[in-house]
């Protein structure tokens, strides 16, 4: 007789939710969404890096929806981060945008790279002690992100004089404890540094997210359970 085994139903939901995404790809919409904006057409004094257009981040690869090295948000939140722009650069900084506005094609591509136990080829920078087996569990990867509804923002501080970032105690992305606020072992320059980002973007109207240092979202964002898929370009 031949055992049989229980079905893990998250199992099967995730395994479902590949197949599917192998088979019918998310396809971004062409054209970007009214209310969104550019945020370098409307403030000029940001840096972008805009790390999930390239290869150097958690997946390891360009992100699927990315077609350009652009900041994207809703025209509420763009306004407000060149508020927090203007205010960084009286302090002696400027704000480095890491992502913005995230199209839905992106999470799912997050979503399969999660399911893919055997591809760990940046977990040495981005995820060290973190099971990737754990990333759902852990809430580190999700079917949906804030990011899609566009008022949320990843960044950093940049010094004006010396063109550096400011030591912020983790890279961004960093999957870990130490990427909280109010994380223990940092240095008083680090917690200092987070603090100045921190008042920058509330001063501005954005809210923190406990779990990461660079992720702030807009109080009174305007889509607050529409989830976009628009490209990147």
């Amino acid at each position: 007789m031949i055992a049989r085994r229980k079905c893990d139903p998250l199992l099967f939901l995730q395994m479902l939710v590949l197949a599917l995404g192998m088979l019918f790809p998310w396809h971004a919409q062409a054209a970007m969404h009214d209310g969104f904006v550019h945020v370098s057409d409307q403030c000029q004094n940001i840096i972008q890096e805009i790390r999930y257009f390239s290869s150097y981040n958690f997946v390891g690869e360009r992100i699927n929806g990315y077609l350009a090295p652009q900041a994207i948000l809703t025209e509420p939140a763009a306004n407000a981060l060149c508020k927090a722009a203007a205010a960084a650069e009286e302090k002696g900084y400027t704000l480095k945008i890491y992502d913005a506005y995230r199209p839905q094609s992106a999470v799912d591509h997050f979503v399969r790279w999660g399911m893919n136990a055997a591809d760990t080829r940046m977990k040495a920078i981005f995820y060290p002690q973190v099971d990737k087996a754990r990333v759902f569990d852990l809430g580190y990867v999700a079917t949906r992100s804030g990011h899609s509804r566009g008022s949320t923002v990843d960044l950093t501080l940049v010094d004006r004089l010396s063109g550096k970032e400011a030591d912020m105690g983790t890279p961004f992305d960093f999957f870990g404890a130490a990427s909280h606020h109010g994380a223990k072992g940092l240095s008083p320059q680090q917690e200092a540094n987070r603090a100045v980002l921190l008042g920058l973007m509330e001063n501005a109207g954005f809210k923190r997210y406990e779990e990461e240092w660079w992720h702030y979202t807009l109080k009174n964002e305007p889509y607050t359970d529409t989830y976009f898929n628009f490209a990147v370009e």
